[in-house]
This record gives C-alpha cells, structure tokens and sequence, in this order.
C-alpha cells in the first residue's frame, strides 16, 4: 500500500485541528464580558478585600449609593464597606451588555440588577451602569464606574 506525503500530512494536520473545532478563540469583547462578570462574583462575596483589586490605583467610583465620586483607594474601600452593611448579602445579575473595545480601553454599558436581604426578605434594585477598563499589561482594571438607580418612569 502505497500512502502520498499529501495524504499524510493532511492528516496530521487534521488530527491536530480536529481536538480545536469546538473552541473559539476569545477576542476582547468576550475578556471585558470575563472581567464584568469576576466583578460580579468578587462582589458577591461581601469583602471589599475581593472587589478593589479589579479597580486600577486612580480608579474613580460614582456608586449607586454614594452622594459623592470616590476617587482614591480609601474612598473606594470605604463605599463597599458601606455597601456591604447596607445591602446584606448583596449580588448582581446582568442584563444587557454593550461592549466596545479601542485597543487598551473598553467600555461596558448597560444595566444591572442587585439583589440583597433585608428583613429576612429578599429585595432587588435595578440600575444603570458604565464600567470603563484600561488594559494594564495583561490584566483589565476598573478605572471609571458609574452606577446610578433606573429611575420610576414619569407620572
């Protein structure tokens, strides 16, 4: 039997690719989507300790619950302490994310909705929300957030 070195290298090559056909390769929407939802999750957790490593050190705050922009690491920390008394048990969900990437900044806009106990009763807000990321090496940080409540539709 007689095999052609087209043939065998064909199927080498085959057989390499073949294991890869299901995956796809991840692109910079589908980091900053990762990102958003290890924010989510570090959140969950109720320690700040978790939450302000995903921000960069001149990362800016403007909290769903603050009157004011918190704008340096202690006013960050400070913001999720209180966060996390006020809100107990607090997590998020995602609704719709616009992601849009430029080179090593992005921006994902949309809502959310928290989620916490009080009472012994199981509570939710929805809010809007704008997270904007610097690429710092291979890692993506938090350098801009905003959230704000979706306000009640107009009488």
């Amino acid at each position: 039997m007689h095999t052609s070195f087209k043939a065998v290298t064909a199927g080498f090559v085959l057989s390499i690719l073949t294991p890869l056909g299901p995956f796809a390769w991840a692109g910079p929407k589908e980091d900053i989507a990762a990102v958003t939802s290890g924010w989510a999750q570090a959140l969950g957790e109720d320690d700040p300790e978790k939450v302000l490593p995903l921000y960069a050190a001149d990362a800016v705050l403007w909290g769903t619950l603050s009157p004011t922009v918190r704008a340096d690491r202690t006013a960050l920390r400070d913001y999720f302490v209180g966060a996390f008394k006020t809100l107990p048990g607090l997590k998020v969900t995602f609704g719709e994310q616009l992601i849009r990437v430029y080179g090593t900044t992005a921006v994902n806009t949309g809502y959310y909705t928290f989620s916490y106990v009080k009472d012994g009763e199981t509570k939710s807000w929805p809010a809007r929300y704008s997270f904007t990321y610097v690429k710092n090496g291979a890692v993506w940080q938090i350098v801009d957030h905003h959230s704000s409540a979706i306000p009640a539709p107009p009488n």
